[in-house]
């Protein structure tokens, strides 16, 4: 019996200048997708993968479709080339767009849309409302919700945990006053490291609020099918309701909800997840998947090298 399998796939952080190139170049699958992105979106975006420059890469309103179209060319790989299909997808943050798109619920070029929308007004919500993100290393997740609400007490401004990543990795999120005072608070209770991370905005916080209109607009436009397997999703870190319009309401959601990414993972493991597969640049979610389910065994489809590994080891 095949074990039972688990893609995930990463969200921003991960992207970096050269990602997907050697997909591209080996596989006509993996073309297919990036020609599909430049020429959906107008502009060429293979080769801001390829070739950046970092900066523009690393703009959200870019990042956001890159890493969907290098996801997707890496699933697409690996399932033209025989791989065997999930029992659960789930994306962090951005990559749960991906997961969708690998569950059969929402189309690439949609997707493709949605997330340079998602990405234009994000920046756009960071404009009018200016924040900042930290990493926090050390701290449990009840212990440093406490200091996030007396950072706000003290400052007036939200701060809140945005990603729980795995155990000792969590993420906060709010104004730049805010974030300042709970780094402080954390180093003198105890916190390991506190790292502020190179954003301009405070992604899966209240300061996003300004985007949830416009982009559910946005979502209101696209067709969603009901998913062929689990998408497990960020807000709840349960299985999605496959209604389009359930489906539409945790897109926009997220956007001000943490990511609950423990939970999620712990969740696929507790209902049988055996491997968990990483689809797309680095290895950012197989190093959390690792910390929180050590007995798990990872893989991951990033270039032409991870895809044979990944296919000869469920071969």
């Amino acid at each position: 019996m095949p074990p039972r399998l688990a893609f995930v796939f990463p969200g921003q952080g991960s992207q970096y200048v050269g990602m997907g190139r050697a997909l591209y170049e080996r596989y006509p699958e993996a073309r297919a997708i990036f020609e599909e992105a430049d020429r959906r979106l107008g502009y060429a975006l293979s080769r801001l993968c390829f070739e950046g420059p970092e900066e523009q890469l690393n703009d959200t309103f870019y990042t956001q479709p890159a890493l969907l179209t290098v996801s997707i060319a890496a699933y697409e790989t690996w399932r033209t080339r025989g791989g065997l299909p999930p029992d659960w997808v789930a994306g962090h943050s951005l990559g749960e767009f991906s997961a969708l798109v690998a569950a059969g619920a929402l189309a690439f070029p949609d997707a493709l849309r949605l997330v340079q929308e998602r990405g234009r007004w994000m920046k756009w919500a960071g404009e009018q409302q200016p924040g900042a993100m930290a990493a926090v290393l050390g701290l449990e997740r009840a212990a440093l919700e406490e200091i996030c609400a007396e950072a706000h007490r003290e400052t007036g401004e939200a701060v809140v945990v945005a990603n729980d990543n795995c155990p000792g990795q969590l993420v906060i999120s709010g104004g730049q006053r805010a974030i300042a005072r709970a780094g402080e608070l954390a180093r003198a209770r105890g916190a390991r490291r506190v790292i502020p991370l190179a954003v301009s905005i405070a992604a899966h916080s209240p300061l996003m609020a300004p985007a949830v209109e416009p982009f559910r607009s946005v979502l209101e436009t696209i067709p969603f099918s009901p998913p062929r397997v689990p998408v497990i999703g960020n807000v709840e870190a349960r299985p999605l309701d496959g209604h389009p319009d359930a489906l539409r309401a945790e897109l926009a959601r997220q956007l001000i909800a943490p990511v609950r990414w423990t939970e999620s993972v712990r969740y696929m493991v507790e209902q049988g997840a055996e491997i968990f597969i990483e689809f797309g640049p680095r290895d950012v979610l197989s190093g959390l998947i690792r910390r929180i389910a050590p007995h798990v065994r990872t893989l991951r489809v990033e270039d032409p090298e991870t895809l044979t590994q990944a296919l000869q080891a469920l071969g």
